[in-house]
């Protein structure tokens, strides 16, 4: 009978007596009558009774095991769990069913991330060179905090004072004996160079100053602090630039911090090659999310320079800066997206010597200067910007430079919008100028841009004015309520004027004097 063999001598010699009796299937009322009728036990054991009814009095005792995996309430097991560090939490959720949705709870996680981590929101890296902090409440997965703790675990960690107490209590933190902690952002550097880790470097809450970070490998260095990181993760040099990156930076990644130069003579002529950000010849580093600050008078905040020197800047704010807040020069290229530019005391961009860059939903306001200042055969993609209230032009143009601007809007400047002088070139295209102190646009000694389908209106003077041998060509554009004339012309200038709407404006269309060469108008409205 089924009772007898479960109750003799080899199953009180085994083990796993109590789990494979729990597993026993549930025994049909003929059976289990059947299985009273022995009137045989082994010797030394005792038989026990068999079950009569499905009453829950009548069951054996639960085991251990299974009194931990079922019965014990969720938040006893949660409090346990908390005690737990990741991996142990993680070969604690391959017990059973139960155990795996409980140690996969975001609270328990979240405690954890915050400790090695110190955000305060997941911070995901789904691919190199990406990084963007999300909303636990409206991420498309239940657990932000484990997938972003799985994605950043094998970063090393710069947390000044934090490494003696780490290697010197490996009990505590046990199955952790594969982070790396350092005190100094230079040690992490040099632990890359011996191939301690991979390259993922996370610069934890504090003031880092006066290192030297020369960066000619494909590392990635990111802030690690709770709130607004960047404002919590401050990078500063007094001496040298903050960051140059080198030959063999590509594709080096910095992001999420205050980057400053900030020296103790801020005018000293020694200070002309230093910068917040110095990026050299043949080098595409990544620049995200960061503050960048400089109080030197001599020279920019950032300075991208040479042939190859292709860097992505974008969300970082470039402001305040006591010179050029972004130095794009010697055919440096590169994409700089949405970035804030503002209150920088010469202009907010220059672009300079066959610099060509791609700049795209940038925001360049208040400068105590120029908003962007191309000249000297600078170049350059300009899309989508916003760019007013500058103390001069919102864009200058100068010297055979020849930049594109397309779709932006340019206005509330303290002068003019759009300034073209001494044989500047260029192409303006559907912009919208407005609401400028002075002029729209000038244009003059010699210069020769193309003003194509704009929108030119409420200026306080006139919409477009062309003076001193200026020429270009103004075609397609609507050119309305503007305080003087839609198109003024004086001095010797002869530009192209062709298929313009100038209307509603407070004095007349369009203006010619003092001038001897012939203009030549096509189909004004």
């Amino acid at each position: 009978l089924v009772a007898v063999e479960e109750s003799g001598p080899a199953a009180g010699n085994s083990p796993y007596q109590l789990r494979r009796k729990s597993l026993l299937p549930k025994r049909t009322a003929s059976s289990t009558a059947g299985a009273s009728t022995s009137t045989t036990e082994p010797f030394g054991h005792r038989a026990k009774r068999a079950r009569v009814s499905g009453k829950s009095h009548d069951l054996p005792a639960a085991p251990a095991e299974q009194y931990l995996q079922q019965k014990l309430p969720d938040e006893v097991v949660l409090k346990i769990f908390s005690y737990l560090l990741e991996q142990d939490l993680c070969q604690t959720a391959c017990v059973c069913k139960r155990f795996s949705q409980l140690a996969n709870d975001p609270i328990l996680w979240k405690r954890l991330y915050m400790e090695v981590f110190e955000y305060t929101r997941p911070m995901m890296h789904p691919e190199p060179g990406k990084f963007y902090q999300v909303s636990p409440e409206e991420h498309d997965h239940p657990n932000p905090w484990k997938d972003s703790f799985q994605q950043l675990y094998k970063g090393a960690h710069v947390k000044p004072g934090f490494a003696e107490h780490f290697y010197s209590n490996p009990g505590r933190y046990k199955g952790r004996e594969n982070m790396l902690y350092y005190d100094t952002i230079e040690d992490a550097l040099g632990g890359v160079q011996e191939a301690h880790f991979e390259g993922l470097i996370f610069v934890h809450s504090g003031i880092y100053t006066d290192e030297w970070i020369y960066i000619e490998s494909p590392i990635t260095m990111i802030g690690a602090a709770p709130g607004k990181v960047s404002d919590k993760v401050v990078i500063e040099n007094t001496r040298d630039s903050t960051f140059v990156f080198m030959e063999g930076s590509e594709d080096a990644y910095v992001g999420y911090m205050t980057i400053r130069f900030n020296p103790d003579d801020k005018s000293a002529q020694h200070h002309n090659a230093h910068h917040c950000l110095e990026i050299t010849v043949n080098c595409s580093p990544n620049i995200d999310h960061c503050i960048i600050r400089s109080t030197c008078t001599v020279g920019s905040a950032v300075c991208v320079s040479g042939q190859g020197a292709c860097p992505s800047i974008k969300h970082c704010n470039i402001s305040d800066c006591e010179n050029v807040g972004l130095y794009i020069t010697d055919h440096a290229q590169g994409i700089y997206e949405d970035n804030e530019i503002s209150n920088n005391a010469l202009a907010g961009i220059w672009v300079k010597n066959h610099g060509n860059p791609i700049i795209r939903r940038n925001h360049i306001h208040h400068g105590r200067d120029v908003g962007v200042f191309t000249f000297d055969h600078g170049m350059g993609y300009f899309e989508s910007c916003n760019i007013h209230r500058n103390r001069i032009a919102g864009f200058e143009v100068k010297a055979y430079a020849n930049p594109t601007v397309v779709r932006c809007e340019i206005h509330h400047g303290q002068t003019g919008g759009i300034y073209v002088h001494e044989k500047g070139r260029g192409q303006f295209i559907e912009n919208k100028i407005y609401a400028n102190n002075f002029a729209g646009v000038w244009i003059t000694s010699n210069s020769d841009p193309t003003i194509r389908g704009n929108a030119i209106f409420n200026g306080n003077q006139g919409g477009v004015y062309i003076f001193g041998d200026g020429r270009g060509l103004i075609e397609g554009n609507d050119i309305h309520g503007n305080a003087l004339a839609g198109i003024q012309i004086r001095t010797n200038s002869c530009p192209i004027v062709r298929h313009n709407k100038i209307h509603d404006g407070q004095h007349g269309g369009i203006y010619v004097v003092k001038t001897h060469i012939l203009f030549r108008f096509f189909h004004q409205i």
